[in-house]
């Protein structure tokens, strides 16, 4: 190899590394400085998954929150919301949990004594009291359009050998019930691609709620098929929510993720 040869090819190393240097450190200056928001904790419900969060998680994290979207695990009440806490203990710092529909039972029960979660978020989700259950709030007040008939059920086998029952939102109703103003494409991959819920999470009881100790947030959908607005409006002035309303379906983090994101936004401060 010849000395010119030798030289260019060192100073094309050169630059080369110093853009791999200068690269992270770049991004490093441009993201806010760690531990000045609290990670937003994003809890679907039953008949949908974490990825229903997408467009709100994009929003939050162009802002600089931490962000994650566990599993929920619709199971049962006591054993999702065991699981959602075990998951908060390892979470450093200051949190503020947002759950939607069947994701409220959970965050309600999973919130109780931990010191770090700062601000609870419904988004057309269940706020239960002590006591209440998913079907009760559901039915107290007239609207809601997934009932038996709405569902499909499919045994399961469990470790006890006891086994259960999974129910999902009929195909032909998923739109009309769960997400009416997003495209019918959209929707039915919504309904192929659903995880149940367990039925007996229906009528589990509630324990005693975090809204009652941590300040909270609403945003109610008005045009709710699943969880009736009448429903979400008494939920929310019962816990003292500051509440925001939008003119959505169920899916309101979907079909109003702008409106979702500003509301959380306005929680963690």
């Amino acid at each position: 190899m010849n000395t010119t040869r030798r030289t260019l090819l060192a100073g094309t190393a050169a630059v080369a590394t110093g853009a791999l240097v200068g690269a992270p450190a770049a991004a490093a200056q441009a993201r806010p400085a760690a531990g000045t928001k609290p990670t937003v904790v994003l809890v679907h419900g039953a008949f949908a998954d974490a990825s229903g969060w997408t467009e709100v998680a994009r929003l939050l994290r162009c802002d600089g929150y931490p962000v994650i979207a566990p599993a929920n695990p619709l199971r049962s009440v006591s054993a999702d919301s065991a699981y959602l806490a075990s998951i908060l203990t390892t979470l450093p710092g200051p949190l503020v949990l947002v759950a939607h529909s069947y994701g409220g039972m959970v965050v309600t029960n999973a919130a109780v004594g931990n010191p770090n979660v700062k601000a609870l978020v419904y988004v057309a989700a269940f706020a239960p009291d002590q006591g209440e259950t998913l079907q009760g709030l559901q039915l107290q007040f007239p609207g809601s359009k997934l009932d038996e008939a709405a569902l499909d059920f499919r045994p399961y086998p469990t470790p006890d050998g006891v086994g259960s029952v999974d129910g999902y939102v009929k195909p032909a109703v998923f739109r009309d019930v769960f997400a009416g103003d997003l495209p019918q494409a959209t929707t039915d991959v919504m309904a192929a691609t659903q995880r149940p819920g367990d039925v007996h999470t229906l009528l589990e009881p509630s324990g005693a709620p975090a809204w009652r100790s941590i300040p909270s947030f609403y945003l109610v959908a008005r045009n709710d098929n699943l969880i009736p607005p009448a429903a979400q409006r008494f939920m929310a002035q019962r816990a003292g929510a500051r509440t925001t309303e939008v003119t959505a379906s169920h899916v309101a983090m979907i079909s109003q993720p702008r409106a979702t994101a500003n509301l959380i936004k306005t929680a963690t401060r």
